[in-house]
This record gives C-alpha cells, structure tokens and sequence, in this order.
C-alpha cells in the first residue's frame, strides 16, 4: 500500500509538471501584447511584429514554465524522499 501512495504522488507531482509549463506558456499567449510592451520593448527599443510577438511570447512562455516546474516539482519530489526516508527510519527509532 506504501507503495502505491509514495508512487501515486509522485505521478501527480509528473503530471504536474507539464501542467505548470501549458499554463505558463497560455498566461503568455493570452497576454502578448503586454509582453510585446512590458518585456520585448524596453530590452531591445523595437517592436515585434503579431506573429513575432505570438512566437516569442510561447518560446518565453516555455522556458519559464520549464524552469519554474523544474524548481517547484523539484522541490516537492525532495521533500517527498524527505518525508519516507523519516517515516522509514521511525520504527526503528521507536524500537530503542
């Protein structure tokens, strides 16, 4: 039963993941046109076309919805071996 919770977890914390980044990447599809003023203008002095803005907004959407997964999943999968390693090692703490 341990088991199937421990890997349960872990497959919504995998699922996750990919949710992070699609939501990521549609926050900065629905609001290109804040990015084309807010982010793309003051770092280059130029504006993007509508399908530049479009393609840059998705590739900028990606990459940050990739590395802020990465951390947060990260960190939930550690804190997960954290917590069975503790509740491994308990029963052997108590035994003394």
């Amino acid at each position: 039963m341990k088991f199937f919770i421990i890997n349960s977890f872990r497959f919504i914390v995998y699922i996750a993941y990919f949710a992070i980044i699609a939501v990521q990447t549609l926050g900065f599809y629905v609001r290109r046109a804040d990015f084309n003023d807010q982010i793309w203008r003051p770092l280059t002095n130029s504006n993007l076309t509508e399908s530049g803005v479009t393609a840059t907004s998705i590739i900028f959407g990606l990459v940050s919805g990739w590395f802020a997964a990465t951390i947060i999943c990260g960190l939930l999968v550690t804190l997960l071996d954290i917590r069975d390693d503790i509740n491994d090692r308990l029963p052997n703490a108590r035994a003394k």
